[in-house]
């Protein structure tokens, strides 16, 4: 029965320890840093397993009962699910660089550069608001005279300086009066007096 406290115990601690390797080492590892994750999960589950196959069965069993339970609470509560996952740092705010957070993360500025690169970002005064969330992703919000423009924009657009586009009946009403075709449906019309 000790096993199975050893494994609870050994979980909490496997968490903790992800924890303090930081949100970029679980999100995009490099080759060193998927070494040691491995290496950590070797030596956490060692202790239990003692070379017996039926112990190693209850415990990873556990393992996923436990991540099942861990997930189960954190929907159930925030501050268990901020604990167990960490929140968003901000590590841009109104185009300006949050050096104490990218401290706190590790993260350089070559590295940030990097990520915003990689979703087209030349520029960091285009970006409102940037964090790196608990996945270890950036997220990021333009500068309002940097968003790309949306279709709902531009049509609203084309509606404000081009309202007979929107409504085609009105297209043929303006039409109407400069429509160079609007003799041939016209029968016996006389020539206009200035072409006679």
């Amino acid at each position: 029965m000790s096993f199975i406290w050893q494994s609870m115990i050994l979980i909490l601690c496997g968490i903790l320890l992800l924890r303090l390797a930081g949100r970029k080492s679980i999100s995009q590892m490099t080759l060193a840093q998927t070494v040691i994750m491995i290496s950590l999960g070797t030596i956490i589950v060692q202790p239990i397993v003692e070379k017996s196959t039926f112990k190693a069965i209850i415990s990873a069993g556990i393992f996923v009962v436990t991540i099942l339970i861990l997930e189960f609470l954190q929907l159930k509560s925030n501050r268990f699910e901020k604990f167990i996952t960490g929140k968003s740092k901000v590590v841009i705010n109104n185009g300006q660089l949050n050096m104490k957070e990218l401290k706190k993360l590790r993260l350089t500025v070559d590295q940030l550069e990097m990520r915003l690169r990689n979703h087209g970002i030349s520029k960091i005064e285009e970006i409102k608001n940037a964090t790196i969330e608990a996945n270890g992703q950036l997220g990021f919000e333009y500068m309002e005279n940097a968003k790309p423009l949306t279709v709902g924009e531009f049509q609203k657009i084309m509606h404000t300086y081009f309202p007979y586009i929107q409504n085609p009946n009105s297209t043929q009403t303006m039409r109407n009066n400069n429509n160079i075709f609007s003799e041939i449906n016209e029968q016996d019309q006389d020539n206009p007096k200035w072409l006679q």
